[in-house]
C-alpha cells in the first residue's frame, strides 16, 4: 500500500515542458506543454536525494526494489488527503453549463449517451474529482462541487539577456520568451509513495525551479488505500487515473498485449494517446567515473488519463495486484543501459486504475 502521500508546494513559478513547434493559434511556445511532472521525477528526486544526505532514505537496493510512487494530482493545501483525480470519461460534468451526462453501454454492449436532445451540447470543462466522490454518481459529484479545474494557469513573458558592461540587453538574441506555469498558492501538487521524502526545499523538474515538499503518512483506512485493497477488486470496468503505458520501447498499445489480460471483449472509452518520456539517470563511464547529463528514454505513448476499460468477465485484480509481465519486458529496458525489473513502469505508477460502475455493465 502507499504509505506517503508526498505534497509539491512551488515556490513561484514551475514551467512546463514545451513542444518543438508553434501554431497560429499557439504563439507562446505552449504546443505540447506537459505540465505537472509525472511521478518519475518524483522518483528520481527520491534516488538522488538519498545519494547526497548524511541520514539517508535507506539502502540504495532495497530503495530500487521497494520504491513505488503514483500521480501527479493536486489538492488544497489544508486538506492533502482529498486530493485531486481525474475524472472517468463516462462521466460529463460541465460547470459553466451546470448540468451533467454520462456515457452508458446499450442492450448491443455499445457506447451511448443521454437521449435527451439538451444532454447532447454537453461538453465537459471539468476533469478533475475528488479521491473522496469516486464511488459516487455523476450528479452528486457536480451538485456537491467535488469537481473542480486545474489551480494553474500557462503565463508567458521575456526574460532579458543583459550585456556585461551595460544596462542594456543584447544586440543579438537579448530577449527570448519563457512559458511557466503560475500555480495558486492554496493548492499544492500530489503524489503517493511508499517511502517519506525528507521535508525541505528542493529542486524540481528538468528545470530545477525550487518548491516545498512535505511527506504526509497515510493510513490503511485513507480512501485511496481503501480503493486499492485487495478486499475492493477490478469486476468489469475500470479506469486510468495515471497514465497507461503497455508494450514496449519501441511499440505501444492501448492495453497489456500478454496471454493472461483479458482482452477478448475488452471495450475502452478514452481518447488520443499522449507522449511520454522518462529520464533513465547517468551512466558511468568506462573508467567509473559518472557520466555527464541523464539518458532520456525512448519516446512511447501512453494511453490518457481518465480512460474507461470493461471487460467481458471479472478482473479480480487490484492494480497491485497487476503482473509484471503487462508491463514492458526487461530485456528491452536493459538495451538502453537500464538494468531493472521488469516491474520498472509499475513503480513510477503506470496504469495506476480504479473501479468504477457503469451503465448497462452487468
Amino acid at each position: 500500500m502507499f504509505q506517503h502521500l508526498i505534497t509539491v508546494s512551488p515556490l513561484g513559478l514551475m514551467y512546463g515542458s514545451a513542444g518543438a513547434f508553434l501554431s497560429p493559434e499557439n504563439l507562446v511556445g505552449r504546443s505540447g506543454a506537459k505540465f505537472p511532472p509525472d511521478a518519475a521525477t518524483l522518483s528520481g528526486l527520491f534516488f538522488s536525494t538519498n545519494h547526497v544526505t548524511k541520514e539517508s532514505i535507506t539502502e540504495h537496493n532495497e530503495l530500487a526494489q521497494k520504491l513505488y510512487v503514483a500521480g501527479p494530482f493536486w489538492a488544497e493545501k489544508n486538506t492533502p488527503e482529498t486530493f485531486y483525480v481525474p475524472i472517468p470519461r463516462h462521466r460529463i460534468i460541465s460547470i459553466e453549463k451546470q448540468d451533467d451526462d454520462e456515457w452508458f453501454l446499450d442492450d448491443k454492449q455499445c457506447w451511448q449517451r443521454n437521449s435527451e436532445p439538451k444532454k447532447k451540447d454537453i461538453e465537459p470543462d471539468c476533469f478533475w474529482q475528488s479521491i473522496d466522490s469516486w464511488k459516487r454518481k455523476t450528479r452528486p459529484i457536480r451538485t456537491n462541487k467535488e469537481a473542480k479545474k486545474v489551480p494553474w494557469e500557462y503565463v508567458s513573458f521575456l526574460h532579458p539577456k543583459m550585456k556585461d558592461d551595460e544596462r542594456h540587453v543584447m544586440d543579438r538574441d537579448g530577449l527570448f520568451l519563457e512559458n511557466a506555469v503560475q500555480m495558486d498558492e492554496d493548492y499544492c501538487l500530489v503524489y503517493l509513495s511508499t517511502h517519506a521524502l525528507p521535508d525541505g526545499w528542493y529542486r524540481f523538474g528538468g528545470e530545477g525551479h525550487t518548491v516545498e515538499i512535505a511527506s504526509h503518512p497515510l493510513t490503511l483506512d485513507s480512501t485511496i488505500n481503501q480503493l486499492l485493497r485487495p478486499d475492493n477488486q477490478i469486476k468489469r470496468a475500470c479506469a486510468l487515473i495515471t497514465p497507461g503505458v503497455w508494450g514496449s520501447n519501441k511499440l505501444s498499445y492501448r492495453y497489456p498485449k500478454h496471454p493472461e489480460f483479458p482482452r477478448c471483449g475488452l471495450k475502452m472509452l478514452t481518447d488520443k494517446a499522449v507522449p511520454y518520456r522518462y529520464r533513465m539517470g547517468n551512466r558511468k563511464t568506462e573508467a567509473g567515473r559518472q557520466g555527464q547529463g541523464g539518458q532520456l528514454g525512448r519516446g512511447r505513448y501512453a494511453v490518457p488519463v481518465g480512460s474507461v476499460y470493461v471487460f467481458k468477465k471479472e478482473l479480480n485484480k487490484t492494480w497491485w495486484e497487476f503482473p509484471d509481465d503487462w508491463f514492458p519486458e526487461a530485456r528491452l529496458l536493459e538495451k538502453e543501459g537500464l538494468s531493472t525489473k521488469k516491474s520498472l513502469l509499475k513503480k513510477v505508477g503506470c496504469g495506476l486504475c480504479l473501479p468504477v460502475e457503469i451503465q448497462g455493465v452487468v
